[in-house]
């Protein structure tokens, strides 16, 4: 174990698969993923691997912006100890406002790094253990209400402990969409509900209100982000836990929830908090505020996702996990990583650092830079 490293040489790719179908949200429909991976080599052989899946409706980025602003960091960054994250994390924020995404593949590279070099499982470096089962739920596209009750029936049928869907098309067609697929699949498998912000302030209410009757687990973010002022007023009129998700972004954000007594659970990606190091604050102050977790992701590959499992074990309030979208992929580029057993278990791996990256033969076939 070195006290420290430098950072000698910094790759950025651009990583696209398509998906096995579509994949819809009130916020727009994907068809592929189109990610940006970093890949950092120190001078003393260590190599890290992060990886970041950005979303234009949510945090603002592409992968062609990311591809740009990570190559900033990359110049930034050469010759910087690796091991000094937090400098790191402060140099990136320093150079440019915002970029959550591109600055999450970068973190998630450099904990794999401090954690190989420490000898320890990325989960052990953070401080976690690995006590507990992680179970992926699986997700509805939004849709025709039938369609919607179908794919959930195939869910069902794969095994899947819990089903979310995707909501936010208008309110009583939403009741509608939940009716249908609890009709279809029965009573004992727990629904979650996720609007993306596609309903008005009345209409969230109203809606929830109508939904009661189908025992939903929880709602992710029913209003839109900037509207965070009005989630205690749903929150109190829901018999419905609400989940806050697109306002919750970094720890910034969820010391403000926390203080409006906004929301029962937080959703944290790393893409939205610009990766591990922030995210750890988080689970800190929920645990403080007694605010329950779940960890999601966007449409990563198993290797981000790798960095997800190994959050979640950081603390005992992170209860639930939406890690279903590396599922989706037509191929799979990653070597080592998280396996997905039956019924939805994810299994971290216990092997030094992240213990997930890319197989020489997809790097090769991807646009890439070197700095």
């Amino acid at each position: 174990m070195s006290n420290s490293l430098t950072i000698r040489q910094v790759e950025l790719y651009k990583l696209s698969i398509p998906l096995i179908e579509p994949f819809t949200t009130s916020l727009g429909t994907d068809y592929s993923a189109e990610n940006v991976l970093v890949k950092i080599i120190t001078a003393e052989g260590i190599i890290g691997f992060g990886e970041c899946s950005p979303y234009m409706p949510i945090n603002g980025e592409s992968q062609d912006t990311c591809f740009i602003v990570g190559q900033y960091f990359a110049k930034a960054l050469k010759g910087k100890d690796p091991l000094q994250i937090e400098e790191c994390i402060k140099l990136m924020d320093t150079i440019i406002y915002g970029n959550s995404s591109i600055k999450s593949a970068f973190d998630i590279a450099l904990y794999d790094i401090a954690s190989q070099n420490a000898g320890l499982p990325l989960y052990k470096f953070i401080g976690g253990e690995n006590n507990k089962t992680i179970i992926t739920d699986y997700t509805v596209s939004i849709g025709e209400p039938q369609q919607m009750a179908a794919d959930a029936v195939k869910i069902k049928a794969a095994g899947y402990p819990a089903i979310k869907v995707k909501l936010g098309k208008n309110g009583k067609t939403d009741v509608l969409r939940i009716k249908a697929i609890r009709e279809a699949v029965g009573n004992e498998i727990p629904l979650r509900i996720d609007a993306n912000q596609g309903w008005a302030v009345d209409e969230a209410i109203e809606t929830l209100q109508a939904l009661a009757v189908y025992d939903i687990q929880h709602c992710e973010e029913p209003i839109a982000r900037w509207n965070f002022m009005r989630l205690p007023d749903i929150k109190k009129a829901s018999p419905i836990p609400i989940m806050a998700d697109e306002s919750c972004g970094d720890e910034h954000d969820a010391e403000r929830l926390i203080q409006l007594k906004a929301c029962d659970y937080f959703n944290i990606k790393l893409g939205k908090s610009g990766g591990i190091f922030k995210a750890l604050k988080m689970a800190r102050m929920a645990e403080a505020a007694n605010i329950h977790l779940q960890v999601g992701a966007m449409l990563e590959s198993r290797l981000a996702m790798t960095a997800f499992a190994h959050y979640a074990l950081c603390s005992p309030l992170i209860v639930h996990f939406d890690f279903d979208t590396a599922l989706m992929f037509k191929e799979d580029p990653v070597t080592g990583g998280i396996v997905y057993e039956k019924n939805g278990v994810v299994k971290v791996p216990e092997v030094v650092g992240l213990g997930a990256t890319i197989d020489e033969g997809w790097l090769g076939k991807m646009e890439k830079v070197v700095i």
